[in-house]
């Protein structure tokens, strides 16, 4: 099992997000606070570990950061109890949703998906991979990140609104959930823009950090 986690960017076959799974994070962008959770893809192209930078995509003008904990699946499942959900965990990593936000917007409004707002090239940053019996208790751990050296994401996962065995059980109704898979949670408040030369770093408490920079 170990080998197949470390190896989750090549084995996994898709990335789940859940949107504005955190209240405060639903307010600052005016939408209303979901009743069930709201779920979109992000292709596996769309990985990459530090290294490699975060690139602007083409006619984008409000490029946002979004820090969230991640899922790794370690083993196949359908239909997933919310009791039996933690069974399928195999670890974490940390995450960043970059988003396209004037993509978005506009698709919002249209009614259409958020496929290149979401799902762009280098849209999903990710750490090295955490053993879950590294993170005790994933249901409560600070979420930060900085740009530049000044801090602009402070949360914990305790802020959920959907916990982590809610969100296995729920998307594992509809998408088949296989070794390797990636559910990213959601992020806390204080997401915004960043610029060609910036540097985001983000941090899951101080089990682990990563740093990128923005082109």
């Amino acid at each position: 099992m170990a080998s197949m986690l470390t190896q989750f960017r090549q084995l996994g076959r898709k990335i789940v997000a859940v949107g504005r799974n955190y209240r405060a994070h639903a307010a600052e962008l005016g939408n209303p606070v979901p009743k069930k959770p709201i779920l979109f893809l992000k292709p596996t192209s769309s990985y990459i570990t530090e290294g490699e930078k975060i690139r602007i995509p083409e006619e984008c003008s409000s490029l946002h950061h979004e820090v969230e904990l991640g899922i790794v699946i370690s083993k196949n499942g359908c239909r997933i109890s919310e009791q039996e959900a933690m069974n399928y965990v195999g670890g974490y990593v940390l995450a960043l949703d970059m988003t396209a936000r004037d993509f978005q917007d506009e698709a919002k409004k249209k009614g259409q998906p958020w496929s290149l707002a979401k799902g762009f090239d280098t849209s999903c940053p990710v750490s090295n991979f955490i053993d879950k019996d590294t993170l005790s208790d994933p249901s409560n751990v600070r979420l930060w990140l900085k740009v530049n050296n000044a801090i602009k994401q402070d949360g914990s996962t305790s802020d959920m609104i959907f916990s982590i065995p809610y969100l296995i059980s729920y998307i594992s109704k509809y998408f088949k959930l296989e070794e390797g898979d990636v559910i990213l949670t959601g992020t806390p408040e204080g997401v915004g823009p960043v610029s060609n030369g910036d540097v985001i770093e983000a941090g899951l408490g101080d089990i682990i950090s990563m740093k990128f920079t923005v082109e």
